[in-house]
């Protein structure tokens, strides 16, 4: 792969603030993703989670409980080790919009009715990150300084 493509998809000018938003949000997403593919933290694994996904339209099941699942749960690490964090935040962001009106929306903005609120903030941190790359402390600068 090309070295300057490299270079600017792990180029970033961020501070301190874009660690502030990748830890917690990273965490977030490994929680959601491991209930998602391992059924760990109350989550229902795969197959549950596939056929709930075939209930509201997301077919097949199985396949898009592994993207959701894999997305956000390798998705997480990235932001959290601070690797790729553009390109996985992008991801991430395509999840979440998924998530908000395959899911959500219909269930208006509050979480206490299922609403998007949760959803929205957490797409709103992935497309800052798209933007603002991963800041200080992360693999993507340590190696785009290289």
């Amino acid at each position: 792969m090309n070295n300057a493509f490299l270079n600017k998809l792990m180029a970033t000018d961020a501070g301190w603030g874009a660690l502030a938003l990748r830890i917690p949000v990273g965490i977030i997403f490994v929680a959601h993703g491991a209930q998602k593919l391992f059924a760990w933290f109350g989550g229902y694994g795969l197959e549950g989670t596939g056929q709930w996904m075939d209930s509201i339209g997301l077919s097949p099941g199985y396949l898009m409980a592994l993207l959701a699942g894999g997305a956000e749960f390798f998705g997480g690490l990235a932001l959290i080790i601070g690797l790729l964090v553009r390109p996985a935040s992008a991801v991430l962001a395509f999840a979440m919009l998924i998530a908000i009106f395959s899911v959500h929306i219909g269930n208006g903005l509050f979480m206490s009715n299922n609403g998007y609120e949760f959803g929205l903030a957490l797409l709103a941190v992935s497309v800052s990150l798209v933007f603002s790359g991963a800041g200080r402390a992360s693999i993507d600068r340590a190696i785009a300084a290289r």
